[in-house]
């Protein structure tokens, strides 16, 4: 089966979801576009969206137009030389309306798993419980004749697990887009020990059409990604844990946000990424986690008394960040979640005081400033050995943090999580925006 053929047929599971929806619309339109080029026309091409709400189903068709509209506006140029042989398509205008009749045209919403039996590709993007993984891949498997081949968005849950208990005969790939699929460029891939070599030449193929940066990580629960940002929420909270008793609880999480995101120059701090993650999600992936790592502790107070308090996170279904550790103004954080008060503290009441705690903060341009600059190696390398320099608790605290995150990168590397400290560095730096890799010189 070629690749056009193998795309003829395709279902994604959890399709309304934020992951399936990004995933379903990547698909649809390297679909579309292929039904535009030789090599695929006169081929039908069909995508069934499955999820379990008629509801979600509704608002993502909405989405995938408004989506597939922008998409259409960026590739006109492309669009134009495609459609050159319609001739009643002339001006962009009409151009742009077809591609987008065209694209939503292949996708078929249904709430039922039913259409998912005469898929040959099968994208995975449900609830991260393993049990529920397995049980839904294991009835396509059984019912469908084509022998499907299933790429599941697992971050955390090891391959061959899924594909030895549902019984899938190595036609099955861990390709874990990043959040949100559309925008990151990052998808981690995890062929199994069994998985098939063609599935993973396709998967190739796949991605370079998608025009994604692919880092490999071997076969272990959490890979590269998870494996160190679930590392990296532990070794902050643990911090929190040690500072609560001189600061109080909720100056303590802000120190860590604020050291993890300003002086260590992050897009978020560490409990600002645990909300727009969810605090539910990042517990649950620590118990996948260590459910096979039995010889970690992977496990995080702190998170339980949160969830305890029905402190969860997570986003709004416009994409607006909910509430969670800490409090949210237009985007901005503005509070923190103190347990005992059961309520959030401004953070403008105290962060004079525990900034001077901290003492003075080396002079650093903010991070949306240094992560495209192409003079980053140097100002980056001049801020680190100011850092090293200092002996503030800021500056104390900072490459604490900073040469953790390293070990824990390493880490990965010699425990044949990742096959290199570049693939490390690459999965930090595209799919988490960070502006330098975690395994780096500046503090030595």
């Amino acid at each position: 089966m070629t690749y056009e053929e193998r795309l003829q047929n395709v279902t994604v599971l959890g399709a309304a979801g934020k992951m399936g929806s990004g995933i379903l619309l990547l698909t649809a339109l390297e679909m579309a576009d292929l039904n535009l080029k030789p090599e695929g026309k006169g081929k039908k091409f069909v995508i069934h969206a499955i999820d379990i709400s008629h509801e979600a189903l509704r608002g993502l068709m909405k989405y995938l137009r408004a989506q597939v509209l922008k998409a259409a506006e960026k590739k006109i140029v492309a669009l134009r030389s495609l459609y050159k042989d319609h001739s009643n398509l002339i001006e962009n205008s009409e151009i742009i309306d077809q591609y987008v009749a065209d694209v939503i045209s292949l996708v078929m919403p249904s709430t039922s798993t039913e259409p998912a039996l005469e898929s040959f590709l099968i994208f995975e993007a449900i609830k991260e419980d393993p049990e529920l993984k397995v049980k839904i891949l294991s009835y396509l498997n059984t019912n469908n004749p084509n022998q499907p081949w299933f790429f599941t968005n697992t971050s955390s849950i090891p391959i061959g697990v899924l594909d030895k208990k549902a019984k899938l005969g190595g036609r099955i790939i861990g390709f874990h887009f990043y959040n949100p699929p559309a925008v990151q460029k990052l998808v981690e891939m995890i062929a199994a020990k069994d998985t098939l070599k063609e599935v993973q030449e396709f998967a190739m193929t796949y991605a370079k059409n998608l025009r994604k940066v692919v880092v490999p990580s071997n076969d272990v629960a959490g890979f590269i990604g998870n494996g160190h940002f679930m590392r990296d929420i532990l070794y902050a909270t643990r911090e929190v844990e040690k500072l609560q008793k001189e600061l109080g609880f909720v100056e303590a999480v802000y120190t860590m946000n604020h050291i993890s995101q300003d002086y260590l120059i992050r897009p978020m701090g560490i409990f600002q990424l645990i909300d727009y993650v969810g605090v539910d999600v990042c517990s649950y992936i620590m118990s996948v986690m260590q459910s096979y790592m039995k010889e970690e502790a992977l496990h995080c107070p702190l998170l339980d008394q949160m969830l305890a308090l029905n402190v969860k996170g997570g986003q709004f279904s416009d994409g607006s960040q909910k509430d969670g550790i800490l409090k949210y103004e237009k985007g901005k954080v503005i509070g923190v979640y103190d347990p005992d008060k059961k309520d959030y503290l401004m953070i403008a009441d105290f962060q004079h005081k525990v900034n001077e705690k901290l003492g003075p903060m080396p002079a650093v341009q903010p991070w949306k400033n240094i992560v495209n600059n192409p003079g980053k190696e140097e100002i980056l390398k001049d801020y680190f050995t100011t850092i090293k320099n200092a002996t503030s608790p800021g500056a104390e605290l900072t490459k604490a943090y900073a040469l953790k995150s390293c070990e824990i990168g390493i880490q990965l590397v010699t425990s044949k999580v990742a096959f290199s400290e570049k693939d490390v560095n690459t999965v930090l730096l595209t799919g988490f925006f960070h502006a330098y890799g975690p395994i780096n010189d500046y503090l030595k």
